[in-house]
């Protein structure tokens, strides 16, 4: 009998299923973005006014595609893009105050997520499964350099 590992297949399904989830639970908040987005956000929200280069590198966004959702986020009122003062070709990605507001919604909303994953786990089930998710996150990422 072969044996056949799943581990792909439920991780695509946790992803696509939970963002669903988190995506409603942001919209009954009246958060005006998605959790793609808040990707995004999250990132700024840890260390604003940053260049779009190392923003694509901490969201492992490609420039294009960051671009894109930047846009978005502009149009929407979350996030400002202005010139370096120190060099005028680096763009700054910054956090409006109405944005910076709205923060507090989302990490209610994140924390109801964290709860609804883990639930029924007891903290040592969480902390090794955690672990062999950095190990293969450390695999892909060692195959994508």
């Amino acid at each position: 009998m072969e044996r056949r590992s799943e581990g792909g297949f439920l991780i695509s399904k946790i992803h696509q299923l939970s963002g669903r989830i988190f995506n409603g639970l942001l919209r009954e908040r009246g958060i005006e973005f998605n959790s793609a987005q808040g990707r995004i956000l999250f990132v700024l929200w840890e260390k604003d006014s940053i260049p779009i280069k190392e923003l694509s590198e901490k969201t492992q966004l490609s420039k294009s595609t960051l671009t894109s959702m930047l846009d978005r986020l502009e149009r929407k009122g979350h996030i400002t893009r202005e010139p370096s003062e120190e060099d005028r070709r680096i763009i700054l990605v910054n956090l409006t105050e109405e944005n910076r507001r709205q923060r507090r919604l989302y990490d209610q909303v994140s924390e109801e997520m964290t709860g609804l994953f883990y639930e029924g786990f007891t903290w040592d089930e969480i902390t090794e499964f955690e672990g062999y998710l950095k190990l293969i996150l450390d695999n892909l990422v060692k195959r994508s350099d």
